[in-house]
């Protein structure tokens, strides 16, 4: 079992400290059912003092010049780099992915602090003379504020790495909850940005199991002035509806439910191996994953048999071993949220083309799962699945496929197939996603914009306009 010797306590200006009334929760080990460590778990009262700490640090860290911000967050690469295999097992401990998946989600975590710091130093802003002459029209951008941000369990560094570099980047001070189920990747990355140089104050982390009551009043009455949210979209309509009373900025990255089309002519094994990819990096417990899988009927018999084989050749096992290829869900919801899923499609009339072998004893471990005979209403089709599960749904012409792709209120991502790039990226432009794979099975990238459209998200987080998101324009009249 992994034995954790980290930090467990609130971080809160620069140091660690208990909750203020003593309150702790355990941490699961998802490969056993086993405690890891109890952490501080946060009263309202924690939440407000980080926010007036995060307040209290806004104008040092603004005042600071780009270019110093930018060689923190420099230096904040830096070492989230040189502890990478530190942070990795923390991730497989907490988490349960495998530890390839856990060493790769640590290297993207780590990037978006490369990225920002060459960011931090083009913040945008313009003059120009107005159509009558007038006047000038000076453009600045200045931090939008405290930002409070809350962060999901299945990618535990790199979704709080998202958010929190681009804020400090912009100027920003943070107060990070993470989720209840990871809070222990989220306290050492805050206590290795401290090393790095962040100043006390500008990154602080509450975990807490008090998630509503805290979080309704960090949103209510504290100096937060942005909400930054990943997680589910039932969620993300509760928090806009509790942002909306103070008008504060939002930037929500919610569900998905991506479609994954293959055309007739695909080269069918790249197909193949792009949906391994697509649907099993981090355990199949990604917004991203690929949900829904459409395969023109010309090459389905061909394509299920093949990814059907590549799912049922996959090794189970907790995270921390080298032969693990696939670690236990993330919780016991988790699992029992995705055999009910199964169970119900079976019984509508599905098939289950796969058997792997289920470790013995405990853990929350579920087999990957290929789905044929599926009805194109099923209601497996309907809603984000977050496990291991391939659901494969013939089709025989664009529309049809089209039509069933945007057959949701969910549009984050999407993955296409097909020899044709005319074709490809003519379905792409009328698939409704905000970012969509053409013969990749891989789209996420910090130097990209992330998110998506409909009920799948508000604004981009990633690439040039992942800054802007915490930044505010100002224009100025000038005359001179």
């Amino acid at each position: 079992m992994y034995s954790y010797t980290g930090p467990s306590g609130l971080y809160i200006n620069g140091s660690f400290r208990p909750a203020s009334d003593g309150a702790v929760f355990p941490v699961e080990d998802p490969s056993t059912g086993k405690t890891i460590v109890d952490v501080a778990n946060a009263s309202v009262a924690d939440g407000l003092a980080a926010t007036a700490v995060a307040e209290e640090a806004l104008a040092p860290w603004g005042a600071k010049s780009p270019r110093e911000r930018a060689e923190i967050l420099r230096s904040s690469f830096e070492i989230l780099t040189a502890h990478r295999d530190e942070l990795a097992d923390l991730i497989v401990a907490e988490n349960g992915k495998t530890r390839a998946d856990a060493l790769a989600e640590a290297d993207y975590a780590a990037e978006f602090f490369r990225w920002f710091s060459e960011e931090a130093v083009r913040l945008p802003g313009s003059l120009r003379e107005s159509p009558s002459g007038a006047r000038r029209i000076m453009e600045i951008s200045q931090p939008v504020g405290v930002v409070l941000a809350i962060t999901p369990w299945n990618l535990p560094s790199a979704m709080i790495t998202r958010k929190v570099a681009p804020a400090l980047a912009a100027g920003c001070t943070v107060v990070v909850k993470p989720s209840n189920q990871t809070p222990l990747t989220a306290l050492r990355i805050a206590e290795l940005l401290g090393q790095a140089g962040v100043p006390a104050g500008v990154v602080n982390v509450i975990p807490t199991r008090r998630d509503k009551a805290v979080v309704a009043e960090l949103i209510g009455s504290s100096p937060a002035r942005m909400l930054s949210f990943t997680g589910s979209t039932a969620v993300g309509r509760q928090l806009l509806a509790q942002a909306s009373h103070r008008v504060m900025n939002t930037g929500m990255e919610l569900g998905g439910n991506a479609p994954f089309i293959v055309f007739e002519d695909a080269d069918v094994d790249k197909a193949v191996a792009s949906a391994m990819t697509a649907k099993m990096r981090h355990n199949a417990e990604a917004c991203t994953a690929a949900n829904r899988f459409y395969v023109h009927d010309a090459v389905r018999e061909e394509f299920t048999t093949k990814f059907a084989n590549a799912m049922g050749a996959l090794r189970l096992g907790p995270g921390h071993e080298p032969t693990s290829e696939v670690g236990p869900m993330a919780s016991k919801a988790a699992l029992e949220g995705i055999e009910e899923a199964v169970a119900q499609a079976i019984d509508a009339g599905a098939r289950r083309i796969t058997s792997t072998d289920v470790p013995d004893g405990t853990g929350y471990y579920f087999p990957p799962t290929v789905l044929t005979d599926v009805a194109p209403d099923a209601a497996i089709l309907d809603h984000e699945l977050f496990g291991p599960v391939a659901p494969v749904v013939g089709f025989t012409d664009e529309e049809h496929v089209v039509a069933m792709a945007n057959a949701t209120e969910m549009g984050l991502g999407a993955y296409i197939f097909s020899a044709d790039l005319a074709r490809a990226l003519r379905v792409a432009e009328r698939v409704h996603a905000g970012m969509i794979g053409v013969n990749t099975g891989i789209f996420s990238d910090p130097a990209a914009p992330f998110g998506g459209v409909r009920q799948s998200g508000i604004g981009r987080e990633g690439g040039h306009h992942g800054i802007h998101e915490f930044l505010e324009t100002k224009y100025l009249a000038v005359q001179w």
